[in-house]
């Protein structure tokens, strides 16, 4: 047990500190996990990821929250959805086929990356001409969506709200990772409640997990407000690239 609980705490710290600049820590915390604890439920090894996803997350956002001027009421409607739809998505859980759903975000992934790539000022400047109403209306329809992912599948999760918060809300990367941060909160603390609530947590994991992770979160959340916009942007597209190669290799390996 003490040599899983070792490696369990490093892999927590590297995804704590992905987590924070561009989410996504959940790419290497989840599958690690897997390997490592081979012989206990996936239900169980992933109600367990996300005590340590939760305690990184909550410190990113308060670190955050000194640096970023938050947009309250995008916030709260994105958050409550995603709550919502986190709780339904853990409970469907094992009952969806995960196959079924990788392919479409692989797609999707490759156009972010392209996107990206190619335009050079996407997320470097926060966009000043969204409406009021669409932003809340677009916060609450991607809350429901990537909340229900979370609950779901969860890994890419960050990536994914940082992603909708620049595309279709028009933050900047600070910015939009400062209110994933949040909203994630909310998809991790509505997964722990289900699978709390269903005896799926092993709590003698989790726990030191959950430490290393706000550790690496700490670091993480410094070097991005330290280095700004354009470092958070190429990692981004780094963490993004590492997601298509980790669906790839699911759906053409496994």
């Amino acid at each position: 047990m003490i040599n899983e609980l070792i490696l369990l705490c490093l892999v927590a710290f590297a995804a704590g500190f992905i987590d924070a600049i561009v989410g996504g820590g959940g790419l290497l915390q989840t599958p690690a996990t897997l390997l490592i604890l081979p012989h206990y439920p996936v239900a169980t090894l992933l109600g367990t990821t996300k005590i340590p996803s939760l305690a990184g997350t909550t410190l990113a956002a308060f670190k955050y929250s000194k640096h970023v001027k938050f947009n309250f009421k995008v916030l709260a409607i994105c958050a409550i959805m995603a709550f919502i739809a986190a709780l339904y998505g853990a409970f469907l859980v094992s009952r969806i086929d995960n196959a079924v759903i990788k392919p479409v975000i692989l797609v999707v992934l490759i156009m972010v990356a392209l996107y990206t790539y190619f335009n050079k000022q996407f997320g470097i400047h926060q966009e000043k001409n969204h409406a009021v109403k669409k932003q809340v209306f677009m916060a609450a329809l991607f809350g429901l969506v990537i909340g229900f992912y979370d609950g779901l599948i969860g890994p890419g999760t960050g990536s994914f709200l940082i992603l909708v918060f620049i595309a279709t809300l028009g933050f900047d990367f600070v910015g939009a990772s400062a209110h994933a941060k949040i909203v994630n909160m909310a998809t991790n603390l509505a997964a722990i409640i289900y699978f709390s609530y269903s005896g799926h947590i092993l709590y003698q994991y989790a726990l030191p997990m959950a430490l290393f992770n706000v550790f690496g979160a700490y670091f993480g959340t410094r070097l991005a407000l330290l280095k700004g916009n354009k470092f958070v942007r190429v990692f981004f597209l780094i963490v993004v690239f590492g997601t298509i190669l980790r669906f790839a290799y699911d759906i053409l390996f496994k």
